[in-house]
């Protein structure tokens, strides 16, 4: 059979195999050449989900006739100024997606820029050109989408399944534009130079108000990476990933680094099986990056994959410590030998009381109290509670919540929670106890699992696990983490499997999460426990100086504030 070149048809049709997926699909390219072209304001109509039309207005530029002419021929475009694919500035490039939706549709472009004394028509499917009355901007109407290759219908999802699709695609956009306004199916609104929390509300829902935190980071000298934007308090949470916007560089990716950076910063705030919120904005030089990936430009390529995972998890990090503002360290005028139960003119000496479990407290900063008498010297009671975050506490709930009052609010604390994540933090923030091997433990691999290993070696030394190449089919363990007996050699392949899929690896941090969080869980006090004062009081002070004192490492809330406020409504004050 003789070689021969495909016709231009056909060559556009295999092209849109790749470009254009659905209804969505076609919103995203021609949205992001309307926001390459300078518009501010994006209207999108949609009738079934986009298989019956898709229709876009905006007010960009617009284009000549020449350049209309040009727009529909494969890899024409305008966006590749010096011919430089490491320093893309535009959300697209490549030239491929208004052929490509002309070849399996039946479309008709309107445009004027302007300057021309009137508008242009264009039938895509003849290519006739013919001077309209459009006056501004670029109308891009797509009908029949797959008529011209029936065999790629059939494989389009329910009307409402793929309308979903176009509402996602739209979302991402206009949270990578909060300066454009966006408006579906005159349903689904999005101002134009919307604050940036008032359009996460808007996509994400009314629930998020209030509970996303302010991201602002930058790695110094070194890279120049800029990441910003909001993420989700670890009690806020999805059963997906359906409200996490990344982007780089302005464009909304779903990239494997990003998102396991986003994993590995929540790891030990909330479970495995949930997802937190976010929309994060990460700027790096376009030299660092390559989008020129694949067709639909949703996935990029790090020159250092390792150090933007390293930053963003850092990052993130330090933002999620920041749940509860520890209390200044300062000294209080007082000292006791018992439990603080009441005051009365300033004197406390009531007494309590207390039955505990033998020993329960061994993991903690407070013990149970050996006697019940108490001396103060203070002098003003008011001194006693300065600097509480958590307020004062005032008793105890179904022996499960304690409650505390601060000038304002009262508040409620999960005495079982509250103690977990202190014990959890004592056990991370100590050292990793490696233990040596007298006997190297083997693990037979292939070649390229090998190198994938020792490319993280380094960073396993951090966990405890010290491994080297045996041979070129193997790796040999030469010390572990004291305590740690697993099937080494399935950990191992995961790790391969990871780092060769993303670049990086989180089996060992997620074990070692596991292992301190069941450990914490079941040395804690437990809730059905009574506590006396002493101890309810220093359980508070101590997640009050806690890193995550907001939230137990399973993800669950340590404390709750009512405000007086409220309150006053229940009474109708």
């Amino acid at each position: 059979m003789s070689v021969r070149l495909l016709p231009d048809y056909l060559v556009n049709q295999i092209a849109a195999g790749e470009v254009v997926e659905n209804g969505a699909s076609v919103v995203k390219e021609t949205v992001e050449n309307a926001l390459d072209a300078g518009a501010d304001q994006i209207i999108i109509d949609v009738v079934d989900g986009g298989r019956t039309l898709i229709n876009i207005v905006d007010n960009g530029a617009g284009m000549s006739r020449e350049d209309l002419e040009k727009s529909i021929m494969r890899h024409a475009t305008s966006k590749l100024p010096n011919d430089d694919l490491m320093n893309i500035n535009f959300m697209g490039f490549r030239g491929e997606a208004l052929p490509s939706i002309a070849s399996v549709s039946d479309m008709t472009i309107d445009t004027c820029n302007g300057t021309d004394s009137n508008g242009w028509h264009m039938d895509c499917t003849t290519g006739e050109i013919r001077p309209s009355d459009w006056q501004n901007g670029t109308r891009i109407r797509v009908q029949n989408l797959f008529a011209k290759t029936p065999a790629r219908l059939k494989f389009l999802r329910t009307d409402r399944a793929e309308m979903m699709s176009v509402l996602d695609a739209v979302k991402r956009l206009a949270m990578a534009r909060v300066d454009v306004g966006f408006v579906l199916n005159n349903k689904w609104r999005f101002p134009k130079n919307q604050p940036l929390m008032e359009r996460i509300v808007a996509v994400m829902g009314e629930d998020v108000r209030g509970r996303m935190r302010p991201v602002s980071a930058e790695s110094g000298s070194t890279g120049g990476m800029k990441l910003s934007g909001y993420i989700s308090d670890p009690t806020l949470r999805r059963a997906s990933s359906v409200d996490q916007f990344l982007f780089v560089n302005g464009r909304p990716v779903k990239d494997k680094v990003l998102v396991g950076a986003l994993r590995a910063a929540y790891m030990d705030v909330m479970h495995a099986r949930e997802f937190p919120l976010c929309a994060l904005y990460l700027t790096v030089p376009p030299t660092a990056v390559d989008v020129n990936v694949s067709p639909t430009k949703t996935e990029v390529h790090f020159l250092e994959p390792n150090h933007v995972r390293a930053f963003i998890i850092k990052s993130l990090r330090e933002v999620l410590a920041q749940t509860m503002v520890a209390a200044p360290a300062t000294e209080q005028k007082m000292s006791f030998t018992g439990p603080i139960v009441s005051n009365t003119n300033n004197n406390m000496t009531r007494n309590l009381h207390c039955v505990c479990q033998p020993n329960v407290f061994r993991n903690s900063s407070f013990a149970p109290v050996q006697n019940n008498s108490l001396n103060i010297k203070t002098e003003s009671v008011e001194n006693i509670f300065d600097n509480m975050p958590l307020g004062r506490v005032i008793g105890q709930i179904a022996n499960k919540y304690i409650l505390a009052a601060t000038t304002d609010s009262l508040v409620v604390v999960d005495q079982h929670a509250a103690h977990e994540r202190i014990t959890y933090e004592k056990m991370r923030t100590g050292a990793i106890k490696s233990q040596p091997l007298l006997t190297p433990i083997v693990v037979h691999m292939r070649a390229e699992d090998v190198t994938a290993v020792l490319s993280i070696a380094d960073e396993m030394k951090k966990s405890g696990l010290a491994v080297d190449a045996f041979g070129d089919d193997a790796i040999a363990i030469f010390e572990k983490p004291a305590d740690w007996d697993l099937n080494w050699a399935n950990v191992l392949h995961d790790i391969a499997d990871e780092v060769r899929a993303y670049g990086h690896s989180a089996q060992l941090g997620e074990k070692l999460h596991l292992k301190l969080a069941n450990h914490a869980c079941h040395h804690s006090v437990r809730a059905g426990q009574k506590l006396n004062f002493e101890q309810m009081d220093a359980l508070l002070r101590d997640i009050e100086r806690t890193e995550h004192g907001g939230e137990c490492n399973h993800g669950r809330p340590v404390y709750k504030f009512i405000p007086l406020t409220e309150m006053d409504g229940w009474f109708e004050r």
